[in-house]
């Protein structure tokens, strides 16, 4: 209704944007104990070539597809080793592995390890409430055997440490939740391997763009936005962070012309309307 709110209608609506990154980046070769000191960060490659794009009015699908579109082009005999980084979701993963499978590539799917660590403190809290230090070491012991690619037996472990304690079911919720995340998703936690050839295991990349690509302009206070003006800013703030906004700005300016000038004359000439200017005179007289 224009005057009132109907049953269940909220004042505002969010809707969500799906945010890719596409970069190339060398291999860099870790192992589990670096990964916890943080002692490598200095050596860490830099990502090239990096594109990154968002879009609310598009399906999850059609932006994956784009991005596989844009890996493509780039590497259309497969020669590199494709990875992709994922946060969990499982609609995700599914259409990542059904577009991999349909596009040949051999590509590597990726749990990021945030996402991990963040489930591990939450389950931490159930038997650390006080935090501190036995908290930090509880957390740190875990993440370290999960890196080993023990994911399973951390799992496993926490259940029983939450079912030995007698714990009430809504207060073991967080330790149930962190081990059905870890079980459910295995396959794409074999952190052992991805360190030892090389690959990113974090999302550092794209959880960046969802900061400055989306949320520092989408989420200001007291904007609303409409899907076709929200779509239109996240393409041109992508083409900033991708660093192509001037070849695209050249771009729209040739087609702006076209629309407006060639297609109003026939075959599209323009004709020359200005006149050359005369060669410049001189009052001025040598002397001799």
């Amino acid at each position: 209704m224009e005057k009132r709110l109907s049953p269940g209608e909220k004042k505002n609506a969010k809707r969500m944007a799906t945010v890719a990154a596409v970069y190339t980046t060398p291999p860099f070769i870790r192992h589990p104990e670096n990964f916890m000191s943080g002692g490598f960060s200095s050596q860490r490659p830099v990502p090239e070539h990096k594109r990154v794009w968002a879009s609310i009015e598009k399906t999850p699908e059609q932006v994956i597809a784009e991005m596989f579109e844009e890996a493509g082009s780039r590497d259309p005999e497969y020669e590199k080793t494709w990875v992709a980084l994922v946060d969990g979701n499982k609609t995700q993963i599914r259409i990542l592995r059904r577009m991999a499978k349909e596009s040949k590539p051999d590509l590597t799917i990726v749990v990021d390890i945030i996402h991990v660590i963040e489930y591990l403190w939450d389950a931490g809290r159930v038997f650390h409430p006080q935090g501190g230090q036995d908290l930090e070491n509880w957390v740190n012991h875990r993440l370290g055997e999960i890196l080993k690619g023990k994911a399973g037996y951390v799992a496993g472990g926490m259940r029983r440490s939450a079912t030995k304690r007698d714990l009430e079911p809504e207060i073991r919720k967080p330790v149930d939740k962190c081990a059905r995340y870890l079980t459910n998703h295995l396959p794409y936690l074999r952190y052992d391997r991805y360190l030892a050839q090389g690959l990113p295991i974090a999302t550092g990349v794209i959880e960046g763009a969802c900061r400055h690509l989306v949320k520092d302009r989408m989420e200001i206070t007291g904007a609303r936005w409409s899907l076709t003006g929200a779509e239109a800013i996240l393409s041109l703030r992508a083409l900033r962070s991708s660093r192509d906004f001037e070849e695209y700005w050249l771009f729209h300016e040739a087609r702006e012309y076209e629309r407006t000038h060639q297609s109003r004359y026939a075959e599209n000439n323009v004709p020359n309307t200005i006149k050359p200017s005369a060669p410049p005179t001189s009052n001025k007289h040598v002397h001799s």
